[in-house]
């Protein structure tokens, strides 16, 4: 095609020679698009590490503390450990009942050693630095067993209703298999929301600062160093989190609910302080869990609120622990017979031996 009595060759779009026609301003358009994306990621470039505040700043409390928090370790592992042995080697606790709070033992055994440990390097170090995917795993960790303990809490309000309100129908409706299944349950409502919670964080940008507010690695503290739109993540963590509340909570009510009516209609005093006994201990572990966790998370915000939600979190992440397998063993008269058969018969076979 001619124009002007000249050929207009038309250019291959990769040749190198600029073409006439074509302004200088719209053939540069592509490396400037290019470099502001080279830009952006650079403004916006992932924090490979977190470094761990811990609880406090003070230098003279780091010792104390390390000491009464091993301490507390010491307890926690030694206690659950022993109620999970005691449960397995007496016979006679081989029922429902103990089959959850061994259950119950291990959960608390295991969410302890994914927080103690790390904060216990706290006291003893200047920067507890902490990396991304060893931050994201104890984050998983975590929430995997604290939903999980909180089913399981729900699940031993239902046995002790059935226990109570449906007396002879406990070793049909309470059997292995169902036990197995509501265990089973309990791990997959852990395994559910830990993968949605971490799922979430792992597609926040950290980019604002390095220094996690806290002594682990928690949903909240970490949403504060995000640099990018945390609102589609925080609405689905506060889905499972209703959810993971809410579902527990209602099932343990709706239990005691109608524990207590049957009780009432108990006739004899005896028998209503029986019924009474056999669900303190379970009540009594229930009102420490879930009032630390809520005062944790539905507290006011303030100016100290970062510190109030350190110490209620040190409540229910390492004292909880704690006092679960003592609360189960110095309120159960069950538990005081088979540690002390266990305790008469490892005394006579020394005894045998000499």
């Amino acid at each position: 095609m001619k124009a002007g009595g000249r050929r207009c060759r038309a250019r291959h779009p990769w040749s190198r020679v600029p073409h006439p026609d074509i302004p200088n301003k719209s053939r540069n358009c592509v490396p400037e698009k290019i470099s502001q994306r080279k830009m952006t990621a650079g403004n916006h470039s992932t924090v490979m590490e977190f470094i761990l505040a811990g609880l406090t700043d003070k230098p003279e409390l780091q010792l104390p503390l390390f000491l009464f928090f091993l301490g507390v370790y010491v307890v926690t592992v030694v206690g659950n450990l022993g109620i999970i042995t005691l449960i397995v080697l007496s016979s006679h606790l081989h029922t429902p009942m103990y089959y959850f709070l061994s259950s119950l033992s291990f959960i608390d055994l295991c969410y302890s050693t994914v927080i103690t440990p790390k904060m216990l390097v706290n006291f003893v170090t200047e920067k507890n630095t902490i990396f991304y995917p060893e931050c994201m795993t104890q984050l998983y960790f975590f929430i995997f067993f604290i939903v999980s303990e909180g089913h399981m809490l729900a699940v031993m309000a239902y046995d002790r209703y059935v226990a109570i309100c449906n007396p002879l129908l406990y070793n049909v409706t309470m059997s292995y298999q169902v036990c197995s299944w509501l265990v089973v349950e309990v791990y997959m409502m852990g395994l559910i929301g830990a993968t949605a919670y971490t799922g979430c964080m792992l597609r926040v940008i950290f980019c604002k600062a390095k220094i996690i507010s806290h002594y682990f690695c928690d949903v909240f503290p970490l949403l504060e160093l995000s640099c990018s739109s945390t609102y589609l993540h925080v609405v689905v963590l506060l889905c499972f989190s209703a959810f993971n509340i809410l579902a527990p909570t209602l099932t343990i009510l709706g239990s005691y609910v109608s524990i207590v009516v049957s009780i009432m209609q108990i006739r004899s005093t005896e028998g209503r302080s029986k019924a009474f006994s056999t669900c303190s201990s379970h009540v009594l572990a229930v009102t420490v869990f879930y009032g630390s966790a809520a005062f944790m998370y539905l507290h006011p915000s303030n100016v100290s609120s970062m510190d109030q939600s350190k110490v209620s979190s040190v409540f229910y992440t390492i004292i909880v622990p704690m006092l679960n397998p003592l609360i189960y063993s110095l309120r159960n008269k069950d538990v005081k017979v088979a540690l002390n058969k266990i305790i008469e018969k490892r005394l006579f076979c020394i005894n045998k031996d000499l």
